[in-house]
């Protein structure tokens, strides 16, 4: 992203929040940043796509990484992340940049875009429900329906259960999708959509793959009314035309040491502080899988191990970072499918996701990879196949820990010399909402699960 220049701070003096922007073509622009009256539509976008890239490519793509076992926490707080030491001030900054950073600009998106410029909306309203559906995910019941409250004078935002946030995700996903099939636009996004250049079809059809995500999540709650759902959304995405190819949705990353991958910096910055997984290793080196060249370094050793740093593919300065793709598209469908007993369909969309994501990684497909890997069927075909592939497809995303909680995919035995005898099944209320928000509902244990984890 060769245009994009540096980050930037724009103060909303009304509300005492913050959220970070991207300055790229805004030099010249006659407006004043610190009235929120004044910000343009594409600002408010372009701060919310780098805001967004942070959420899913900071802090959490690391601590979920860790959780997961595809990521090995060494040393300092790194290293209590791999013991399970998991604080309400770990999780506070997280937390501020997910609301401050990302869904209080989103509603400001929604609301200065209206009923006038649709596709700024719809947009406005999928980055909505991608940063929503992270909060909730990680913490349960969550601030949302008034969660705005700062901009009018109340500083209380009451917590919302997590039900009723996922229904809210969902219905928030329909007005996108109704606002991206509009041509009512006075002023359409450009240049200032990071990801797609202002492309409504190609929102509209990961839309449809962030409501399939989301009926998914419900497999414990309703394991055939969820894979329906889900293969519904899924449906509208494929006639949409989402065959993955330049629709899959990234977190972009330049050059500049400001607008750089931050799996990159980290590294660069406190390098050793955290290696790959011995349980993603360990998995991909027993079938030989070539991703495993581009997920990590070698070791001094010259073999891949824990000890081996994240590699090219994602851990250089420009490298992009999945959000959704066609390849979960895929694994999504599988899943559903195994759920519902269609055990040949699901064999399909196991088999075409694994290449899906072969090809995104290594440029290309291997013929011995794919027939030991990515030619189930009906009989061969098994619920740990398709999570277990899902698992390596996913490195780097913080859905994995969702998908590992719903499912116990791969088995995973907590760390030796942990805090606690289980791994975390939740992240615990951060300290500025106990300590500020006298609604806020405080749960500090970490074994507590979510409501769709229950």
């Amino acid at each position: 992203m060769s245009k994009m220049k540096n980050y930037i701070f724009l103060a909303l003096l009304l509300t005492g929040l913050v959220f970070t922007g991207c300055k790229k073509y805004v030099e010249g622009e006659d407006i004043s940043p610190n009235s929120p009256s004044n910000v343009t539509e594409g600002l408010l976008l372009s701060g919310l796509e780098v805001a967004t890239f942070s959420n899913f490519g900071g802090d959490l793509s690391r601590v979920t990484s860790v959780l997961t076992q595809q990521s090995t926490g060494n040393l300092f707080q790194y290293e209590d992340l791999a013991k399970y030491d998991i604080t309400e001030s770990t999780v506070s900054n997280i937390w501020n940049q997910l609301y401050s950073g990302s869904l209080i600009n989103a509603q400001l998106l929604i609301d200065k875009a209206g009923d006038k410029n649709r596709h700024y909306r719809g947009i406005g309203r999928v980055l909505k429900a991608l940063n929503l559906g992270l909060a909730t995910d990680l913490w349960g019941d969550v601030p949302n329906k008034e969660a705005l409250g700062g901009l009018n004078g109340n500083f209380n935002a009451a917590f919302d259960s997590q039900e009723s946030v996922i229904a809210d995700i969902q219905q928030t996903l329909d007005g996108a999708i109704a606002d991206l099939q509009s041509t009512e636009n006075v002023i359409a996004p450009g240049a200032d959509d990071y990801i797609f250049g202002g492309d409504a079809s190609k929102w509209l059809m990961n839309a449809y793959l962030l409501k399939a995500r989301y009926a998914n999540r419900l497999s414990k709650k309703d394991a055939t009314g969820s894979a329906n759902k889900a293969l519904e959304a899924l449906n509208g995405a494929y006639a949409a035309g989402y065959t993955g190819n330049g629709s899959n949705l990234y977190a972009i990353f330049g050059p500049g040491v400001t607008e750089s991958n931050q799996w990159y910096v980290f590294n660069q910055d406190r390098a050793g502080y955290v290696s790959m997984g011995s349980t993603l290793v360990g998995m991909m080196s027993a079938i030989n899988d070539p991703r495993l060249a581009f997920y990590a370094a070698k070791d001094g050793s010259g073999n891949y191990s824990n000890e081996s740093s994240i590699g090219a593919k994602y851990g250089s300065a420009e490298s992009k970072l999945p959000l959704l793709t066609y390849a979960e598209a895929k694994f999504i469908e599988a899943e559903a499918q195994m759920r519902l007993g269609n055990k040949a369909a699901a064999a399909a969309a196991h088999n075409a996701a694994v290449i899906a994501n072969l090809n995104d990684v290594t440029g290309g497909g291997d013929a011995a990879f794919e027939a030991a890997n990515a030619n189930e069927d009906a009989a061969s075909i098994t619920m740990s196949k398709i999570m277990s592939q899902k698992y390596i497809a996913m490195f780097t995303q913080p859905e994995v820990y969702s998908d590992w909680r719903r499912t116990n995919i791969p088995a995973l035995t907590p760390n030796a010399g942990a805090n606690l005898t289980e791994i975390p099944r939740r992240f615990p209320t951060a300290q500025d909402e106990r300590l500020y928000n006298t609604k806020a509902v405080v749960n500090s244990n970490l074994l507590d699960p979510v409501w769709w984890d229950k």
